[in-house]
């Protein structure tokens, strides 16, 4: 033993490094720029500044070292770094920004991290330099004629150009280069409430020749190659700002489904104004004909009234502005009510009494509204006893009233108000009130078999409110408990028959409510209400819902499943089993948590253990997983000089890694190399020994020989206990020219991984073309519409805090529904020092999926790539109910070009049809598959051949010198 490890140190030592040193370090990073750039300058000692120019490709590459191997983000000051442009990894080393904007301008931050020490951040700000071309605007001094530019009036040119860095302006009057006291008729300045160059050029007293064709340049002097830009404007004794005429009425009264034309003619102006419409600060309706002067609405709808302008520009003076009111006539929401004796406060009709009938309508225009009464069908006119009013101070605008005073028993009948509009056009609204001796104000019970009501959450129940009178009222439901909204996300729903049907109960949705009588369409008297109390049965809602632990044989370790909520929670009862073996029972009465203990674990004690507590409702389930697995091997990128000369055709590298957590579990007894060429399907593997145990923070030395120039492999990494196999973890390895003497290199981006933890959800995206969007959703947070039929109750780790994505299936949603979540964008190759990888190469895409419910529909994954616009490719799909867990998906793409992944929900038959996704990942290589279950495989290529010849000599040599 000694003499291995002997072998081990001085092997390490030979290559520049070994197992006696421990090489966990925090994040460092710089930032190197290509692409586009215009000018790369320190401002202030401190900042980076890195200019270019609007249109151009922005590419930013962020260096790191660091170990274990720092995770990198790019951020921007003002948000996310994609910022609207969708052809940016930002979770790359390289951040590219194709065809760069002018907002996309401004401070970016490279962030790495790797759980040690302060997270390392370097910042660039990044100037986007542009120019637009410059408009001219001509004016007349305050009070001067309006029409035509006379002479001796004075005019001001205004030249305008947006632009970063700041424009410098010059005029020419014809070819001549205009300056301040070139001409005494000319002034040229700045206005004090500006900054930067000349802009106005001022005509005092105009003469003959001041009646020319006048040029402003705008300059940047040539910055980023940015040419200067011209405009011409024509002075002439014409010159004058526009005036319009709009022939039309004001307002424009209109029927629906009829076709308005608005026609705005120019009167004046010069040069010639152009034309545009507007509707108050909105876009015009869609159906709008817009030709030369007319504006055209066909078949015109409520939705399109409005007030619309006409306007004239033509950069002298103001735009003129002309503005008509587009007004539809329309009738709505005929309603009534009868207040019996205003003045004695009276519940009942009586005789010898007064009654009020009210009837009240929307309309539109108001001013046109009229109305009549009938009784039993023949027109009623105001009278003594019958008094009818249109307009009451005390009522909502709109409203008619028939006050029937002292009344009689010949007054008995049927009372109709008739709405309409004066011009016609418009169908009327007619409502009936029956007045007779049966004619009673309502009244309100509670069956008692309906309060309280017990039922179980994802059942389907009715409230129930009996409800009497004549006329039948309207019942308005509430929450009577809280201010909280009803289950349908309003704060009051009406019913016709006095029920509340509510479906699919959740836990939120106990508590008491109030049915009470609405005013319209019944009586005018004190609301009645009654109160209904839901009771909400759930089984226990526990933590965590997952776990997986490692660890060695022989160890005690301990188990605890805790209760959140339930009801009933006086008594609970709790199960412990592994697998299917019961391990013991027993109840939770005072406590909210049941422990399991385990002294020294065995062989016979790895899997999974599960704890159900259990109450009448149900019952809600813990599991563990014990497994012996060791973690995953961390690469160490930092290694200087990694890379060697071996011979003319071959190179070697020092591949070098800790062991994350090493003394969680067992000892691991060896390593399982696998190496393969990228692109190539078969995969060579060998075991390497370890003798000891593994230090937290060792590096540990193995090196790669015979490797093919210029090829790139990647290589497999799996630790080994006597439990079995452990997590594996990859890497790529490429051929580069640099020297031995070159400092640390990136590789290229090796994995994105993305679990919805953050609100930025990782840049995914929503499409927007599709009907509704997917929702980030934690358990912890539910809202009154979760529906426990169906959706996963934790995230995939089993935590009820953690974060997931999923689509909500409940109304308004209908079958067929689709949903589509896109991933950012990503570079098949992005630049990076270590060279180029291989063309066209693999990558795994995975996720974890939860589809639980009778109505689950489908979900879809497709690759999107940037050279086959319109042309999504169907990867993987899945349809109905999958039970009650998360499952993991792993599929291969072979994208060529800057590429995208989609995931389509699709809503099924009904409304238990919740599809979630979590923990989406992509990364380079083919996806692996499960740990083979037969023993280590030799690997019998040249590299290997190679590294154990040199350990046979080694050992060798050792041993004589013991001798």
């Amino acid at each position: 033993m000694d003499i291995i490890f002997t072998a081990l140190c001085l092997l390490a030592a030979l290559f520049e490094g070994g197992f006696c040193q421990g090489v966990y370090a925090p994040p460092n990073v710089r930032i190197i720029h290509s692409g586009h750039a215009c000018n790369i300058e320190e401002e202030h000692y401190t900042e980076r500044v890195y200019t270019i120019r609007e249109g151009e490709t922005l590419e930013l590459t962020c260096l790191v070292s660091g170990h274990p191997r720092p995770q990198i983000r790019w951020t921007k000051t003002a948000g996310s770094a994609t910022d609207r442009i969708q052809d940016s990894s930002v979770f790359n080393e390289t951040l590219r920004i194709t065809r760069i904007q002018r907002h996309q301008g401004g401070r970016y931050y490279c962030k790495a991290e790797n759980g040690l020490g302060t997270p390392a951040i370097k910042s660039i700000r990044v100037d986007v330099y542009y120019l637009d071309d410059p408009i001219v605007t001509v004016h007349q001094s305050i009070g001067e004629a309006k029409e035509q530019f006379y002479y001796e009036r004075t005019v001001f040119l205004r030249c305008a150009a947006n632009s970063n860095p700041p424009v410098r302006y010059s005029w020419r009057r014809g070819r001549e280069f205009l300056s301040q006291g070139s001409d005494k008729g000319v002034e040229i300045y700045e206005p004090f409430f500006t900054q930067g160059e000349t802009k106005i050029l001022k005509l005092k007293n105009l003469r003959p020749q001041d009646y020319a064709n006048y040029t402003c340049t705008a300059s940047v002097r040539n910055v980023c190659g940015i040419p200067d830009k011209s405009v011409l404007f024509r002075l002439t004794n014409k010159t004058a700002s526009p005036t319009i005429k709009l022939l039309v009425e004001d307002p424009i009264v209109a029927n629906p489904g009829q076709t308005v034309i608005l026609v705005c003619i120019i009167s004046g102006g010069e040069p010639t104004p152009s034309l545009t419409w507007v509707r108050n600060t909105e876009e015009l309706p869609k159906k709008s004909i817009l030709k030369s002067e007319t504006l055209t609405i066909p078949a015109i709808s409520t939705e399109d009234a409005g007030v619309y302008s006409c306007v004239a520009s033509n950069n002298v003076g103001n735009p003129a502005k002309k503005s008509t009111n587009i007004v539809v006539r329309a009738l709505k929401k005929g309603r009534f009510w009868i207040t019996p004796d205003p003045y004695h406060n009276d519940d009942n009709i009586q005789i010898g009494r007064e009654v009020k009938i009210s009837c009240q309508v929307e309309a539109t225009p108001p001013e046109e509204l009229m109305f009549s009464w009938l009784k039993n069908g023949r027109p009623l006119r105001s009278s003594e006893r019958m008094v009818i009013t249109q307009t009451d101070p005390d009522v909502a605008p709109g409203t008619t009233n028939l006050d029937i005073i002292d009344l009689k028993f010949t007054d008995f009948g049927t009372y109709t108000c008739v709405a309409s509009l004066k011009n016609g056009g418009i169908p009327e609204i007619s409502i009936d009130v029956n007045i007779s001796s049966t004619t009673v104000p309502p009244n309100l019970t509670v069956p008692r078999e309906k309060s309280p009501l017990v039922t179980q959450e994802g059942d389907t129940v009715d409230l129930q409110c009996l409800v009497s009178g004549k006329p039948k009222p309207i019942i308005l439901w509430s929450r009577a408990d809280k201010e909280a909204p009803m289950p349908d996300g309003n704060m009051q729903t009406e019913s016709y028959d006095g029920v509340l049907r509510i479906v699919n109960v959740s836990r939120e949705m106990a508590g008491t409510y109030r049915c009470q009588t609405s005013q319209y369409n019944g009586f005018n008297v004190k609301p009645r209400e009654a109160i209904v109390e839901l009771i909400v049965l759930y089984p226990p809602t526990v933590e965590p819902v997952y776990t997986e632990i490692r660890q060695g044989l022989g160890r005690p370790f301990s188990l605890s499943c805790r209760v959140l909520r339930a009801h009933p929670s006086k008594v609970l009862d709790y199960e412990w089993k592994l697998g299917t073996r019961l391990l013991t029972v027993g109840q939770l009465d005072t406590r909210d948590e049941t422990e399991y203990h385990v002294r020294a674990l065995n062989r016979e004690g790895y899997g999974a253990y599960t704890c159900d507590i259990k109450n009448e409702a149900g019952a809600g389930r813990c599991t563990f997983l014990v497994t012996g697995k060791a973690y995953v091997p961390e690469f160490y990128y930092d290694t200087y000089s990694a890379q060697w000369q071996n011979k003319p055709r071959v190179y070697g590298f020092k591949l070098q890694w800790t062991q994350m957590n090493p003394n969680a579990v067992d000892r691991i007894m060896a390593y399982r190399l696998g190496i393969k060429q990228t692109g190539h399907q078969r995969w060579w593997e060998q075991e390497i020994p370890i003798e000891d145990n593994i230090q937290k923070g060792e590096l540990l030395t193995y090196n790669l020989t015979e490797l093919i120039k210029p090829e790139a492999y990647q290589v497999r990494l799996t630790p080994i206990t006597r439990f079995g196999e452990g997590d594996s973890t990859e890497r790529i390895i490429c051929y580069s020219e640099a020297s031995q003497d070159a400092a640390p290199v990136n590789p290229p981006w090796s994995k994105f991984h993305c679990g919805f933890e953050e609100d930025t959800i990782c840049m995914f995206t929503q499409d927007k073309t599709e009907e509704f969007d997917w929702t980030r959703h934690s358990a912890a947070s539910r809202d009154t519409k979760y529906t426990p039929n169906t959706g996963p109750s934790s995230d995939r780790t089993g935590s009820k805090q953690g974060f997931y994505m999923y689509i909500e299936t409940s109304r308004p949603r209908l079958e067929g529904d689709k949903a589509r979540l896109l991933t950012p964008s990503f570079n098949v190759a992005p630049k990076n020092p270590y060279g180029n990888v291989a063309t066209n190469p693999t990558y795994c895409f995975s996720f974890y999926y939860h589809m639980y419910g009778k109505h689950i529909g489908t979900l879809n994954v497709y690759l999107r790539q940037k050279s086959q616009t319109g042309q999504d490719t169907s990867v993987w799909t899945l349809s109905g109910n999958q039970g009650d867990r998360w499952r993991q998906a792993r599929v291969n793409i072979n994208p060529t070009s800057s590429f995208q992944m989609v995931l389509e929900g699709i809503r099924g038959s009904g409304i238990e049809g919740d599809i979630a996704v979590d923990d989406v990942a992509i990364e380079e290589g083919e996806c692996r598959d499960p740990p083979p279950s037969s023993n280590i495989r030799s690997l019998a290529s040249p590299a290997a051949v190679h590294i154990w010849q040199l350990w046979l000599t080694l050992l060798l040599v050792l041993v004589g010198l013991r001798r």
